[in-house]
């Protein structure tokens, strides 16, 4: 399949020029809104009532989009041991597709980032050592992003997909099939697979798992292949005129407990989250960083003060466009979604509310 992509490989710059994803929408002008949430499901009480989160979503009938940042389960849960028959005695081989069906349940398009819980953590004791992260990451892409450019829900949008779009030049990009970029209202939405905890990766991956070569290799590749899908992204926004840009990932690359006392640390995000400044400042327009990953709702402008405590981690020049909202995890309560309105002819772009689905996700709806 990667001879395919490279014999019809064009630059990123050309590619995202004609691809009928992007250009469908670019020039509405009209209101959208969009249901956002992450760290979901986190037990096997939310799945089994999954018909409360579903059901509040499909009945807002000016929800037309559904964002999940990552996380379909706790990170105290196994994994699905994929790839390895038969399958670990400690895995949940059926947690994954469980979860795949739920998705297919939205009325709207559903775009899912995976999270770190899903893949790069598999390998952790916590997690009862259920799987190795690369064949984790592997199966989540087999099942998640069986159709490359094209979103999970029940009614599916096209997307731009960086597998379907590698350049020759970066032949490794074609297996980022999940980081994919779409232009609805004047904003232009991508996501990207960062994960959350161990510092993007870097824990060393303990046990049977253990392969720090291909550990080493995982994290150069995509945070190379992360860094040019930022670019494109903001090179669509600036062709487009675009009035916003949204960037989706489920990693806090600000989280306070990463950097305290025993904490895996933040440095590995710091050359994203320099370019995703950069990038900002020239854009001028509003950024909108969406994730998830601390499951505590919060709203903040994490790079507009260089002295302050988020300012100072990644040491980037003051960013007064970029707002950041970490969306409510399932394991506080309440338990809700974000309710993301975006309007291109409001000066502000973005606005929001939060709305319940279920007041005590822990003990039962």
């Amino acid at each position: 399949m990667l001879k395919l992509f490279l014999a019809a490989a064009l630059s990123i710059s050309s590619l995202l020029a004609v691809t009928p994803a992007m250009a469908d929408d670019e020039q509405a002008d009209r209101p959208l809104t969009i249901a956002v949430f992450g760290d979901w499901p986190y037990s096997q009480n939310l799945l089994d009532r999954a018909d409360l989160l579903i059901n509040s979503i499909n009945n807002d009938r000016d929800v037309s989009l559904v964002m999940h940042l990552g996380d379909i389960h706790s990170g105290s849960m196994p994994c699905t041991s994929a790839g390895i028959l038969p399958p670990l005695p400690s895995s949940n081989p059926g947690w994954n597709q469980a979860v795949f069906h739920v998705f297919q349940q939205f009325n709207a398009p559903v775009v899912y980032t995976p999270g770190d819980n899903e893949w790069s953590d598999c390998h952790k004791s916590k997690q009862l050592s259920s799987g190795a992260p690369l064949k984790e990451l592997a199966s989540v892409r087999s099942l998640f992003f069986s159709q490359p450019g094209r979103t999970l829900g029940g009614a599916p949008m096209a997307v731009a997909s960086q597998g379907l779009m590698a350049d020759a030049a970066h032949p490794t990009d074609a297996q980022f099939i999940e980081n994919v970029m779409w232009v609805k209202s004047k904003v232009v939405f991508a996501t990207f697979n960062i994960p959350g905890g161990s510092n993007d990766d870097a824990s060393q991956w303990s046990g049977s798992f253990s392969d720090p070569v291909a550990q080493v290799q995982e994290m150069v590749v995509r945070e190379a292949a992360n860094l040019r899908w930022l670019d494109a992204t903001f090179e669509r926004a600036q062709k487009a005129h675009a009035r916003a840009v949204v960037i989706g990932v489920q990693a806090d690359m600000w989280d306070p407990e990463a950097i305290a006392a025993g904490g895996a640390g933040l440095s590995n995000y710091t050359p994203f989250v320099r370019k995703l400044a950069d990038l900002s400042l020239r854009f001028q327009q509003p950024v909108l960083v969406l994730n998830g990953d601390t499951h505590r709702l919060l709203v903040d402008q994490p790079l507009a003060v260089p002295s302050s405590a988020t300012g100072v981690i990644h040491g980037t020049a003051p960013v007064p466009n970029l707002t950041r909202i970490v969306v409510q995890g399932s394991t506080n309560s309440p338990a809700e979604w974000l309710r993301l309105h975006i309007d291109p002819r409001d000066p502000k772009v973005f606005s929001w509310t939060n709305v319940p689905y279920c007041a005590n996700p822990v003990g039962g709806c």
